[in-house]
């Protein structure tokens, strides 16, 4: 798999349902990929039933077409209140390309490409002295 930049015609900061998300674990299961959740319960018991944001992250090529995007979900979790995960799941070209962008704007597009940037490398609480 081959990184996607934010630069790239194929980076974009899409948001899903957690409808959507629920479709696309279930079509990873179907594919059997290995980058999605066990199943829907275990998705179900970590993501909260919010809007979901999905960066794409990487992609897969065969014979020069892509077989799948790798993406980054970032979620709210079931159990905290204010606190949410980060995740990734593989999806199909098609879907992908058909997701609502958030990115649409230059200056949009460089602000989360570096938020998720951040969030990947970790965010914490820093005390000010």
């Amino acid at each position: 798999m081959s990184m996607i930049h934010s630069t790239d015609p194929d980076f974009r900061v899409c948001r899903i349902s957690f409808s959507m998300l629920l479709e696309i674990q279930l079509e990873a299961e179907r594919r059997g990929w290995a980058t999605r959740w066990t199943s829907v319960d275990a998705l179900r018991g970590r993501v909260g039933e919010g809007t979901v944001a999905l960066p794409s992250l990487m992609r897969e090529e065969r014979g020069g077409a892509v077989r799948a995007y790798r993406c980054l979900l970032l979620f709210s979790a079931v159990d905290g209140r204010d606190a949410g995960g980060v995740a990734t799941i593989d999806l199909d070209p098609a879907r992908f390309a058909s997701l609502e962008r958030l990115d649409r704007d230059p200056d949009v597009r460089k602000a989360l490409a570096r938020m998720f940037s951040l969030a990947l490398g970790g965010i914490s609480m820093t005390p000010k002295k």
